[in-house]
């Protein structure tokens, strides 16, 4: 099932967009990508949807799913793409050349945000 036949993504009103949630870091995100030649994943930027978080509850972390979290590991057709952001740390997991996480390290304003729109389910 590819992003746009998944539920979630036809229910739009329900949707949180990277873009809209976050529009700086969604620039930021679409910028580093475009500088690393990775246009395709460029692209993707502003339809990304955010599904959910991470709910490791470690203060440092601000990862979020573009796509529902897998039960393990993503397997095959997974790559990641580090990105050298001027503060924190990023890395993309990449299936089947979509982004499914945005792994978000020491990005304060991020987390802030994530815990306003996705607050601990706890």
């Amino acid at each position: 099932m590819n992003r746009s036949e998944h539920p979630m993504n036809q229910q739009t009103e329900k949707q949180l967009l990277l873009a809209d949630t976050l529009p700086s870091f969604a620039a930021e995100l679409q910028q580093l990508l475009t500088e690393k030649a990775e246009a395709e994943l460029a692209a993707q930027v502003p339809s990304l949807a955010i599904f959910d978080r991470c709910r490791c509850k470690d203060d440092f972390c601000s990862t979020f799913y573009t796509q529902p979290k897998p039960n393990g590991a993503y397997g095959p057709g997974h790559r990641n793409v580090a990105l050298t952001p001027e503060e924190g740390m990023l890395i993309l997991d990449v299936v089947g050349g979509e982004i499914a996480c945005v792994e978000v390290l020491d990005r304060e304003e991020v987390r802030r945000k994530l815990d306003e729109v996705l607050p601990d389910q706890s």
